[in-house]
């Protein structure tokens, strides 16, 4: 085989790669072009609530025997806290079929108000001194699950 066709071989090995991997070839010298912008991202649905606020679903599953001193903790510090710093708290709840389980929800006027008022719920050192204190007799929580929800715009809660 010649140099130009062993040339023209590997060039179409290229192009054939370059399709498949989704590239857009933008000259004739096989150079691509950079990746458009991102879109913004979509609503997930036309039916969520224009202007609706944001809702945390938070679920914590506590190390055995330790839901009490959780309940203490959010009961004489966490949801006067969670109120400092503009979190809205919706309900909480004990799930009967799953032990050691605390779930609730937060409200927020947005994402982005939601990440700031964890950011300074966190740095907060009156919850850094209840925390400590909480778990004297040992860590209250093995995990926590969090959801961010939009409401929908029939939701009787927005």
């Amino acid at each position: 085989m010649s140099l130009s066709i062993v040339s023209l071989a590997r060039r179409s090995v290229l192009v054939v790669a370059a399709v498949a991997a989704g590239s857009v070839l933008a000259t004739p010298s096989f150079a691509q072009t950079p990746p458009a912008a991102p879109a913004a991202p979509a609503s997930p649905s036309p039916s969520v609530a224009a202007g609706g606020r944001v809702f945390e679903l938070r679920t914590y599953h506590c190390h055995p025997g330790r839901l009490e001193a959780l309940n203490k903790r959010f009961r004489d510090h966490t949801v006067r806290i969670f109120k400092k710093h503009g979190m809205e708290s919706v309900a909480y709840w004990i799930p009967a079929d799953q032990p050691d389980t605390l779930i609730y929800v937060l409200a927020f006027p947005s994402r982005e108000a939601a990440t700031a008022a964890w950011g300074a719920f966190r740095a907060d050192p009156e919850w850094t001194t209840a925390r400590t204190a909480s778990e004297a007799d040992g860590p209250i929580v093995q995990k926590v699950d969090s959801v961010f929800m939009s409401p929908t715009d029939y939701s009787a809660i927005k």
